[in-house]
């Protein structure tokens, strides 16, 4: 049986672990995969960190060597409606329903007659829902036809738009971590990394969904009653002049740093100094960045609008949840955090113990049982 995944933009680490699991487990169920990469990354990630080829141990075929956004849109409709037209899989797997080309790739397997699937990470929080988008996407389930989520928040967005359950197959989110990661080292390394001083910890895009400026605000009421406390920014983006503006505004700047973009091995390094890994998006389909805070033993405070959150935070002893943009909410928990987590050993195993079933292997499992489901219909 032959698998080919479509995978647009950014070579990301944790996509690469995942790939690479499952290339290792598919010829013993004689499956065949090969990945398309469409693109490199994409512009507007390129601040964060760079792509390490060395972790993509997978076939694939890297159709344009530049930017995924800085592709023409007829260039990248001739490549990838050719290829799939010629295609001979048995399995077409693409990674999303929102761009003109899988559009395009999801009529003409349709129109073939293929078994295909779809890769779903959105949830009903993600974007204000309309009517002709919600048609849209009912047109494009049902061109799918099978739908591969993770996390309940997912399976509820494809429910919502008509997906059958039966159709319906649910993976684990799984974070890509170092080769010499060593689960039981966590909880001594984040003992000895304890600075005695708070601090909160954002990684990720500083980008308007992600509504840092609330965390901002958040640490601003925090810093009377706990003058000592950090908060540590790291990541690019297009609001990182303005995030930068109201730290001073608010005169926390001697407080508040701001990295920039860095490398994985310095941003687990931050995990295990930090008190607290922050989400407090608006928009976040998952939350990656959890996944990657729970293996290093860091309790979250994450938006209520993650969708990370039914499986990852509520319950799990080293994370909670704050209502989405109120900055008292956010603040009561950063205070609280120093006390509620101070045992840092005993929040790392909690961390651990919720995480652990989060690996790239179980991902690459889950995604061959379905795969083999629907080749048995």
């Amino acid at each position: 049986m032959k698998l080919e995944i479509w995978h647009n933009i950014v070579w990301s680490a944790y996509k690469a672990k995942v790939f690479s699991a499952l290339a290792e487990m598919a010829p013993q169920q004689g499956v065949d995969i090969k990945v398309y990469q469409i693109a490199t990354t994409n512009h507007d990630r390129e601040s964060l960190s760079a792509v390490d080829t060395s972790l993509h141990r997978y076939p694939y075929e890297l159709i344009f060597d530049t930017a995924y956004s800085r592709v023409p849109l007829k260039d990248l409709l001739r490549a990838v409606v050719g290829r799939t037209w010629r295609s001979d899989a048995d399995v077409t797997m693409l990674v999303e329903i929102s761009r003109p080309e899988y559009w395009a790739q999801a009529l003409v397997l349709w129109l073939q007659g293929r078994k295909r699937a779809v890769f779903c990470d959105s949830t009903l929080y993600d974007h204000h829902q309309t009517f002709w988008k919600g048609l849209a996407k009912r047109v494009m389930f049902a061109l799918c036809g099978n739908v591969f989520c993770y996390g309940q928040r997912a399976r509820e967005y494809a429910l919502h738009f008509g997906v059958k359950p039966e159709n319906i197959f649910h993976r684990n989110q799984a974070a890509a971590l170092p080769e010499d990661y060593d689960a039981a080292t966590i909880p001594a390394q984040r003992v000895v990394k304890d600075s005695g001083v708070p601090l909160f910890l954002y990684v990720g895009r500083l980008s308007a969904e992600k509504r840092i400026e609330t965390l901002i605000e958040a640490f601003a009421r925090v810093l009377p009653q706990m003058p000592q406390a950090r908060l540590r920014i790291v990541g690019g983006g297009p609001q990182a002049g303005a995030l930068k503006a109201l730290a001073v505004q608010l005169g926390v700047d001697a407080s508040v740093e701001f990295t920039g973009g860095q490398s994985l091995a310095q941003i687990f390094d931050h995990y295990l100094a930090a008190t607290a890994k922050v989400l407090p998006s608006w928009s976040e389909p998952w939350g990656l960045v959890v996944n990657e805070a729970l293996h290093f033993g860091c309790p979250v405070i994450v938006s209520h609008r993650c969708g990370c959150v039914p499986e990852l935070v509520e319950d799990s002893g080293a994370g909670e949840t704050f209502l989405c943009d109120d900055v008292a909410d956010l603040a009561g928990k950063l205070l609280a955090a120093p006390q509620r987590y101070g045992d840092r050993a005993a929040t790392a195993q909690a961390a651990l113990a919720k995480i652990a079933p989060y690996t790239p292997q179980a991902t690459a499992r889950a995604i061959l049982a379905g795969v083999q489901t629907i080749m048995a219909r």
